[in-house]
C-alpha cells in the first residue's frame, strides 16, 4: 500500500471540493483547480477527509495512487494557501521588472527578455536584503497551481542559469551555488 496514497488528506474551511467520476475540482479563494483521477483509482469524501483508494494491485494502479493522492493534497493546500517560488537575479547590469502582463528582464544578452505571465500566476520583482555579492532583485512566482509555480520558475531560471566561476545569473533563493576556483596565477 503506497504511504502517500493512504494520508487522508483535510479538506479545510473555505475549500469546495466536487468528486466526479473522472476528476476532482478543488475551489477555494486562492482559485479553481481539477485533478484528473485515473482509471482504477477512487476518491472518496466523507466528514471533510478525501481518502484515496485504488481497486487493484497492478504496478501501475499502484503509483498513481501516490500520485492521486500527492496532487489532490497539493490541489487543496494552493487554493487555500498558494504556491510561492522566489528566484534571486545576481550580477551587475542585470534587471527585472513587471510591466503589465509581461516579466522583462536583462540577463546580458543582446535584446531584454519579455516574458507572458500565465493566467493564474502574479509574479512580483522586489528588491530584498541579500548577502549574495552583486544581488539585483528577487522574482516571486506566486498561484494555486504548483506545477505552473515550478515550470514558469525553472523557465526563468533556464535564461541565464548560474554561472559556476562568478555565480552570476539567475538562481532560486533557497540554491547554494559552489563555485568554481578560476585560474590560478604562476
Amino acid at each position: 500500500m503506497s504511504r502517500i496514497g493512504k494520508k487522508l488528506i483535510r479538506v479545510p474551511t473555505g475549500v469546495n471540493v466536487r468528486v466526479e467520476e473522472t476528476s476532482v475540482a478543488v475551489e477555494g479563494p486562492k482559485g479553481r483547480l481539477t485533478v484528473p483521477v485515473p482509471a482504477g483509482i477512487e476518491v472518496e469524501q466523507q466528514d471533510g477527509v478525501l481518502r484515496v483508494k485504488r481497486l487493484g494491485d497492478e504496478k501501475e494502479l499502484r503509483a498513481k495512487h501516490g500520485l492521486t493522492g500527492a496532487l489532490l493534497a497539493n490541489a487543496v493546500r494552493g487554493v487555500r494557501e498558494g504556491w510561492v517560488r522566489k528566484l534571486d537575479v545576481v550580477g551587475i547590469g542585470y534587471r527585472a521588472e513587471v510591466r503589465g502582463r509581461f516579466l522583462s528582464l536583462n540577463l546580458g544578452h543582446s535584446h531584454p527578455i519579455e516574458i507572458v505571465i500565465p493566467d493564474g500566476l502574479e509574479i512580483s520583482v522586489e528588491r530584498e536584503p541579500r548577502t549574495v555579492q552583486n544581488y539585483v532583485v528577487t522574482i516571486s512566482v506566486a498561484g494555486s497551481d504548483r506545477y505552473l509555480v515550478g515550470q514558469v520558475a525553472a523557465n526563468i531560471r533556464a535564461l541565464r542559469p548560474p554561472d559556476p566561476y562568478k555565480g552570476k545569473g539567475v538562481r532560486y533563493s533557497d540554491e547554494v551555488v559552489r563555485l568554481k576556483a578560476g585560474k590560478k596565477g604562476a
